[in-house]
C-alpha cells in the first residue's frame, strides 16, 4: 500500500513500529481524551485562533466538550489572554498564508503561517502551545517544509517556531476559585511567547527519507514499550494484547437509518428512565438498584452473592457476576437485542470494590499516584468495551447530578451531568450514538435533545426538535427524521440476519 508521508508518521515510526502500524496501516481509531488539557485539542484552538479570532477558537474547544466544567473555562481563561498575544505579534506581518498544505505524492503537511519578506523571499513558521523549547529546536519539520515547498517555487531564507507558553497551575487548598483564577490570569500575562528561528538542516532532509527507506523495508512492527507508553492511545490495546480487527471488504458502505442506536439516557429518580426503555423489545435488564417493579422485560441482578456451606461463608463480587453475564452474552447463545445496564454509576462502585479487594487496598490512592484509579478505570472500560464489540443495541441508565461552576465573569451556572466520575463519562459517552437528558415538566416527561454547554449530551444524529415526549415511537420517529433521505437500517437486523444464519448452518 502506497503511503503519504508526513513528519508526524515519520517520526511515529521511529517512536514506535507498533503504533505506526496500528494508526496508519491498520487506521485504528480510539476514544478521543477529553481531559480540558488535551494537548491535540488545545493545540488546535490555539491555531484556529491564530489563523481565524478568538471566538472561533472558543467555538472550536467548546465543540468537542459534552458539558463545560470549571476546570474548561480555567484554560478558556488562558486561551482569551494567549490568542490576542498571538494577534498582537502578527499585526505587523505580512502574512502570505496561514494553514498552507503541501500535498504531493510523496508528502503532506501543513504550513501554520508563510510570511512575504521584501525581497520577494518567504518565511516559515510554526506555532507550538508548548514549553518543550529544546525538544522542537531539533525536529526535522520546518526543514522539510523548506525542502518541498522551494520544490513548488516558494524562496525560503526564514525558518522559525512560535512557540506559546503552557501554564500549569492547580488551584490551592488555601484558595479559592475567584482567587486562584486571578493567580492564574496573572502567571498567564506574564508569560511571554518566543518566536525562535533556526538554520536549515539539509541532513534532517536527508535523515528524514531514510526514515521512508526503513519503514517500507520492515518486515514487522515490534512493540517499543517506554515511558511514553502512557501517553499513548493504543496504550491499553498494546499493552494487553487485544485485537478484535477483522479486515473489512473494500466496498463503500451504504449510508443507513440508525433506529436502535447505542444511548445512554440520564435523569433524577422516578422520571421514567427505565420505563422509557422497557419499552423496546427483545431486551435484556442488567440492572444494580434493585427498582424493577415497573418494567416487564427480562433481568439480571447485579449484586454480592453470599454462600455459607457449614461455616465456610464465601463472596461472589457484583463485579464478577457482571463478568460472567459478559462471559455468557459473548457466547451468542440467546435471542436478546438490546443490553440495558441500569445503572452504570453503580456498576463502577462494584468495579472498585472488587478491584479494592484483588488489588488489597481500601481506596485507590492506596495503590501509589495514580495507579489504583487508572486500574479501576480500565477494569471497567475495558469490559464495557468487552459488552460494546458484541453488536447488541447498548443503553446506558444513570442518575443525575447537578452542580455549579463559575464563569469567568463570576457568574455561577448550574450544571447538570450523569452521576459518574467525569473522565468515565467522557468516554462512556464517546461509545454511544447519543446521551440524552429525560427530565420532568409538571407532570408530563420529555427526552431533551438540544445540545446544551451546562447539560451533559450531545450526538451525532441533526435532530429538528429540541424535545419529545419521552416515547418510543415519538423516539423513532424522530430518530428516522433526523435522517430523512437515507435508507432504514436498525442494528436489530443485523442480529436478526446473523441469528437466521447460525440456525442454517445448524440444520444443514
Amino acid at each position: 500500500m502506497k503511503i503519504q508521508y508526513s513528519h508526524s508518521r515519520v517520526e511515529c515510526f521511529k517512536q514506535c513500529p507498533y503504533k505506526f502500524k496500528l494508526r496508519y496501516i491498520d487506521k485504528l481509531e480510539t476514544i478521543p481524551n477529553t481531559d480540558p488539557w488535551n494537548p491535540l485539542i488545545c493545540g488546535n484552538t490555539i491555531h484556529t485562533g491564530a489563523e481565524k479570532d478568538l471566538q472561533e477558537a472558543l467555538k472550536f474547544y467548546t465543540s468537542h466538550y459534552p458539558a463545560i466544567t470549571d476546570l474548561h473555562i480555567n484554560e478558556m481563561i488562558k486561551f482569551e489572554i494567549l490568542i490576542p498575544k498571538i494577534k498582537e505579534l502578527l499585526k505587523d506581518v505580512n502574512i502570505l498564508h496561514q494553514e498552507y498544505t503541501i500535498d504531493t505524492t510523496e508528502f503532506i503537511g501543513i504550513v501554520d503561517l508563510i510570511t512575504q519578506n521584501p525581497d520577494g523571499t518567504v518565511g516559515i513558521f510554526d506555532f507550538k502551545y508548548s514549553n518543550n523549547v529544546d525538544n522542537y529546536m531539533e525536529s526535522s519539520q520546518l526543514h522539510l517544509y523548506k525542502y518541498f515547498l522551494e520544490q513548488e517555487g516558494f524562496k525560503v531564507n526564514r525558518l522559525g517556531f512560535i512557540f506559546i507558553p503552557k501554564t500549569f497551575i492547580r488551584q490551592k487548598n488555601t484558595e479559592d476559585l475567584y482567587q486562584f483564577r486571578k493567580r492564574l490570569i496573572q502567571e498567564v500575562e506574564e508569560s511571554e511567547i518566543q518566536l525562535v528561528e533556526i538554520k536549515y538542516d539539509e541532513s534532517k532532509v536527508e535523515e528524514f527519507f531514510k526514515g521512508i527507506e526503513k519503514i517500507e523495508q520492515a518486515i514487522e512492527c515490534p512493540k517499543n514499550i517506554t515511558n511514553l507508553c502512557n501517553w499513548c492511545e493504543y496504550e491499553e490495546l498494546c499493552i494487553k494484547g487485544e485485537d478484535y480487527m477483522i479486515l473489512p471488504e473494500n466496498k463503500r458502505r451504504e449510508r443507513k437509518i440508525d433506529t436502535s442506536p447505542d444511548m445512554w439516557i440520564y435523569g433524577d429518580s422516578y422520571v421514567g428512565k427505565s420505563t422509557f426503555v422497557d419499552q423496546f423489545d427483545d431486551l435484556l435488564f442488567i440492572n444494580t438498584d434493585g427498582n424493577i417493579d415497573n418494567t416487564t422485560s427480562p433481568v439480571i441482578t447485579i449484586k454480592d452473592e453470599i454462600t455459607v456451606q457449614g461455616r465456610l461463608t464465601t463472596r461472589k463480587f457484583a463485579w464478577e457476576v457482571f463478568l460472567e453475564v459478559v462471559a455468557e452474552l459473548e457466547k451468542k447463545q440467546n435471542d436478546f437485542k438490546r443490553i440495558c445496564i441500569d445503572l452504570v454509576e453503580d456498576l463502577y462502585e462494584h468495579c472498585r470494590l472488587y478491584m479494592y479487594d484483588k488489588l488489597g487496598i481500601e481506596h485507590e490512592q492506596d495503590a501509589g499516584f495514580g495507579k489504583g484509579w487508572d486500574m479501576v478505570r480500565i477494569e471497567y472500560l475495558s469490559t464495557i468495551k468487552r459488552l460494546k464489540t458484541l453488536g447488541y443495541q447498548i443503553i446506558y441508565i444513570s442518575k443525575e447530578i447537578e452542580s455549579e461552576i463559575t464563569l469567568k465573569n463570576g457568574t455561577k451556572m448550574t450544571t447538570i451531568k450523569p452521576n459518574i466520575a467525569d473522565k468515565v463519562a467522557n468516554i462512556l459517552a464517546g461509545t454511544v450514538d447519543l446521551t440524552a437528558r429525560v427530565y420532568m415538566d409538571g407532570n408530563d416527561r420529555f427526552l431533551q435533545l438540544e445540545k446544551k454547554e451546562n447539560i451533559f449530551g450531545g450526538g451525532r444524529f441533526n435532530f429538528r426538535v429540541d424535545k419529545i415526549p419521552l416515547n418510543k415511537d415519538e423516539f423513532i420517529k424522530t430518530l428516522e427524521e433526523a435522517q430523512e433521505g437515507i435508507k432504514t437500517y436498525s442494528k436489530i437486523d443485523e442480529i436478526e440476519t446473523e441469528t437466521e444464519n447460525k440456525r442454517t448452518r445448524r440444520n444443514k
